[in-house]
């Protein structure tokens, strides 16, 4: 796991084709995200309004990996 990435939480606002999402983060901005590979290998379902932990890159602040689905 790279120790640069920034761990945020957020809620989930739309879901977009090719298992990419818009996540609402916690401090205000918006990101867009793709899921982890857990989650795609776990077939784990995020839906719109889902609490979510997000990995955001240092380098791109927009774009993300949704890592944890909240209750």
């Amino acid at each position: 796991m790279n120790k640069k990435v920034l761990r945020k939480q957020g809620i989930v606002i739309e879901a977009l084709p090719s298992t990419n999402f818009r996540v609402k983060i916690d401090d205000g901005s918006e990101a867009l995200c793709h899921l982890s590979g857990k989650l795609r290998l776990y077939r784990i379902r995020i839906l719109t309004g889902d609490r979510v932990t997000v990995e955001i890159s240092p380098y791109d602040e927009k774009r993300g990996r949704i890592v944890y689905r909240g209750k």
